[in-house]
């Protein structure tokens, strides 16, 4: 069990509209998202700088801590503003975000004493579907932002990073769409196709 954060501060620029409040399957994406992870979360925040436009899902809304400091400043609220000291940060627009990924991670994470549990596709680490120990990650992350950084991982050599292998993807999430997070309009399109011909 953990805190599932989950990230709401994206500027939607290509959807033309904010895609966490979009109808996906008949209900604004960002609560489809949250209603898939919640039964693993002890408490569930959502970081936006907008509370107003997110109060309606009833969760406890965090605005940015650090503002202007972009993904990496919008990772350390997230973290920062956590009870648990297990923290798994998802964004808003991955409909198919993967609670038993999640489980998998954090499974790991105690039994290695890993300080960061995170999947690397083709397109690199996918630091908004991965889980952090709070305690270990808030001071990396802020001496990062201290050093005038602004990469999201530009701490992770400070701290003990456990890359998931392609075989424990796989097997929590085997039609790998745990990553895909949508930002056009036909991105969102089909992702709500696939959602509605399968139970993933």
């Amino acid at each position: 069990m953990f805190s599932l954060v989950i990230q709401a501060g994206g500027q939607s620029t290509r959807m033309g509209e904010d895609k966490a409040l979009k109808p996906f399957l008949g209900r604004p994406l960002i609560q489809h998202v949250i209603e898939r992870l919640a039964p693993l979360a002890d408490e569930i925040l959502v970081t936006t700088n907008r509370p107003e436009d997110y109060a309606f899902l009833g969760h406890r809304l965090v605005p940015d801590l650090v503002p202007g400091r972009g993904s990496l400043g919008g990772l350390y609220t997230a973290v920062a503003s956590a009870a648990s000291p297990i923290v798994a940060v998802v964004a808003c627009d991955m409909p198919f975000a993967s609670a038993p990924l999640l489980e998998t991670a954090t499974r790991i994470m105690v039994r290695e004493e890993a300080d960061v549990v995170i999947a690397k596709t083709d397109e690199g680490y996918e630091p908004f579907h991965a889980v952090y120990r709070r305690e270990m990650c808030v001071p990396a992350i802020q001496s990062a932002i201290e050093a005038d950084k602004w990469k999201v991982i530009a701490w992770f050599p400070s701290v003990k990073i456990r890359e998931l292998t392609p075989d424990e993807v796989s097997a929590a999430d085997p039609n790998g769409r745990a990553f895909w997070n949508v930002n056009t309009p036909e991105e969102f399109a089909k992702a709500e196709r696939l959602a509605k011909l399968s139970d993933d």
